[in-house]
C-alpha cells in the first residue's frame, strides 16, 4: 500500500509519521474485511471477539473483567456486548454461587455452532490478508511489532 496515495498526497510524509499513518492504514483496511466477513452472520467484530474468548474458555465461564482483559479492542461496554449476545441465544449468565455480586458468562452450543460456521470464512479471511508473506517474514514482522 502506497501511503501517498491512499492518503492523496504529494508531499513526502517524515518516515515515523508515514509509519504510523500506514499501520492506521492496514488496520483499518483488515477490520473492513473482518466486518464484511462477519455481516452475514450478523455479528460485530467485537461480539465475534467475546465469543471467542469464551470458546476460549473450554467449557469454564469467565466474567465481565476477564472478557475485557482479554479483548483485541479495550472497550468499556462489554456488558452490552455480552447482552446482545445472550439476545441472539450465543451466551448465557448465571450468578456465581459463591459470590453473588459476580456473574459467570459462558458460550452456549448455539454459540459454538455459529463460531464453526465462521471459522472457515475468518481462516480463509486471514489467509488471504497475509498471503503475500512467507512465514518467515511473518515472524519477523510479528518480531517488529514486539517493539511498540
Amino acid at each position: 500500500m502506497n501511503v501517498e496515495a491512499a492518503i492523496k498526497t504529494t508531499k513526502e510524509i517524515p518516515l515515523k509519521k508515514r509509519t504510523l499513518i500506514h499501520l492506521s492504514l492496514i488496520n483499518n483496511k483488515i477490520n473492513e474485511q473482518m466486518m464484511a466477513a462477519l455481516k452475514p452472520f450478523d455479528i460485530s467484530l467485537p461480539q465475534f471477539n467475546v465469543l471467542r474468548i469464551l470458546r476460549g474458555q473450554q467449557g469454564k465461564p469467565a466474567n465481565l473483567q476477564t472478557i475485557n482483559e482479554r479483548m483485541v479492542t479495550k472497550m468499556s461496554n462489554t456488558t452490552r456486548l455480552v447482552d446482545k449476545l445472550m439476545g441472539k441465544g450465543w451466551v448465557q449468565k448465571e450468578i456465581c454461587r459463591h459470590n453473588r455480586r459476580k456473574v459467570e458468562i459462558s458460550i452456549t452450543r448455539s454459540g459454538l455452532e455459529e463460531l464453526e460456521k465462521i471459522d472457515g470464512i475468518i481462516l480463509a479471511l486471514e489467509d488471504k490478508v497475509v498471503g503475500n508473506f512467507k512465514a518467515s517474514e511473518l515472524q519477523e514482522l510479528n518480531e517488529l511489532l514486539n517493539k511498540f
